[in-house]
C-alpha cells in the first residue's frame, strides 16, 4: 500500500523523499532554544542564525516553553534552571553535530 501511495504521489509531481541534509535543516522547527555560557567556535549571533535558519526561535530566558538549552563553558543559572525543569541540555559540540556543521 505504501509503495502504491508513493508512486501516486510521484505521478502527481510530489517527491516524498527526505535527505539527511533536509532533516538537519529542520532540526529546530517549532523549538525554543536558549544559549548560555561561552561558546568556543561560534559567536552567539552565529549560533542564533544557525538555529533560526533551521526553524527555531532563540530566547534569553529558560521557561517551561524552552525546548533545548545549549550550554557552553561557565554556564550558570540558565543551565541550573533547565536542569530543574527537566529541559534537554546539550553542549556546543553536540549542537554542531545536530546541525551538520
Amino acid at each position: 500500500q505504501n509503495h502504491n501511495l508513493i508512486e501516486e504521489l510521484k505521478k502527481s509531481g510530489i517527491n516524498p523523499t527526505t535527505t539527511v541534509s533536509q532533516l538537519k535543516n529542520r532540526a529546530f522547527i517549532g523549538k525554543t532554544v536558549v544559549l548560555t555560557g561561552k561558546l568556543n567556535t561560534l559567536t552567539r549571533e552565529e549560533a542564533t542564525e544557525l538555529i533560526e535558519k533551521r526553524g527555531g526561535k532563540v530566547t534569553e530566558s529558560v521557561s517551561k516553553k524552552t525546548s533545548l538549552v545549549i550550554a557552553g563553558a561557565d554556564a550558570g543559572s540558565k543551565k541550573t534552571k533547565a536542569e530543574q525543569l527537566g529541559i534537554a541540555i546539550i553542549d556546543e559540540e553536540k549542537f554542531l553535530v545536530l546541525i551538520g556543521e
